[in-house]
């Protein structure tokens, strides 16, 4: 295991999650010991990230001091790395400053962004959809990579978990997290049964207390299930999985959405923008119950996860 990793009570990364993931919800994952993230965009103006990032320097810090024995979990930020994206140089100087521990890149891969975050001696994780940008992300320089499987919340892949791991898995060997209607302990165990090193959980920390989210929001995933997802490009251009009862609510019928390459669309005299409007989600969510501490929600995390590894244990045992 990376060392990066080796203060994790669970072997998972929260997914960052667009205008949801705020300092409050990345310190309340790190100290349940699991890796924190949210995207440096989430902070507007942009010169907030330098406030935000040293709240959770701070918090974080003054935790590890309280608790020694169980040092809170690294963070990460999220970069996208597209060229649209004005303020990468900006808040790349700020990463640089309080030299963030691991950085999740989306959108791209680009060397300079690579060897900057090693020159503070943070770790690159690139998400990918598939063995292609797999191989292209590591060869411009990421040190671990987040395979993006079928299911996940937001903007995902089409390829099912198991041979996306499984391709991948033929040539890396470095740090591999995988994405995709995770949101049980028996899911992060499958997830590293399968290959994979950590299991990458966004869609069930939305409906925490911490999460940035719409109250309904929560509730929403708290209702709904997998046939409750919607998979379009309508509302961004890109391929995402939403749910079905926030495509509802903004007045459209999520059985017969077209297809577009526009990243943001009219309807009648509403304008109907994603992720404010329309919510992503991923698959998982049948697991989610209720809208808990995120502290809770990682506790019976870890229930599940041990359950799952003891009862395979005894189930080995049992077939010899």
């Amino acid at each position: 295991m990376h060392p990066s990793f080796k203060t994790l009570r669970l072997p998972v990364i929260a997914a960052p999650l667009f205008i949801i993931s705020t300092p409050r919800l990345v310190i309340a994952q790190c100290k349940a010991g699991i890796v924190g993230s949210m995207p440096a965009l989430n902070a507007r103006p942009a010169e907030l990230l330098d406030d935000w990032l040293a709240e959770i320097t701070e918090a974080l810090a003054a935790h590890d001091r309280a608790n020694p024995e169980s040092p809170a979990a690294p963070y990460a930020i999220n970069q996208i790395v597209h060229k649209s994206n004005d303020r990468l140089q900006r808040d790349m100087e700020v990463c640089a400053r309080y030299k963030v521990p691991i950085v999740i890149t989306s959108l791209g891969a680009r060397p300079e962004i690579n060897q900057a975050v090693h020159s503070w001696g943070g770790i690159v994780l690139h998400d990918v959809i598939d063995d292609r940008f797999a191989r292209k992300a590591v060869e411009k320089g990421a040190d671990g990579l987040v395979a993006v499987a079928a299911g996940a919340g937001g903007h995902a892949g089409t390829t099912s978990p198991f041979p996306l791991v499984q391709e991948i898995r033929r040539w890396f060997k470095g740090p591999l997290a995988l994405s995709g209607a995770i949101a049980s302990g028996n899911a992060i165990l499958a997830a590293q049964a399968a290959g994979a090193d950590f299991g990458y959980i966004g869609s069930a920390f939305i409906a925490t207390e911490e999460a940035r989210a719409d109250d309904a929001y929560k509730q929403m995933i708290v209702e709904s299930s997998s046939r409750d997802i919607v998979y379009s490009n309508l509302f961004t251009g890109v391929h995402g999985n939403y749910l079905r009862g926030s495509v509802v609510r903004a007045g459209l019928d999520p059985d017969a959405l077209p297809h577009s390459e526009a990243s943001q669309m009219n309807f009648g005299s509403d304008r109907v923008k994603p992720w404010k409007d329309i919510w992503g989600c991923g698959q998982g969510i049948g697991a989610i119950e209720q809208v808990l501490p995120t502290e809770a929600l990682v506790a019976r995390l870890q229930r599940e996860y041990q359950s799952a590894r003891e009862r395979l244990s005894l189930e080995t045992l049992v077939c010899i």
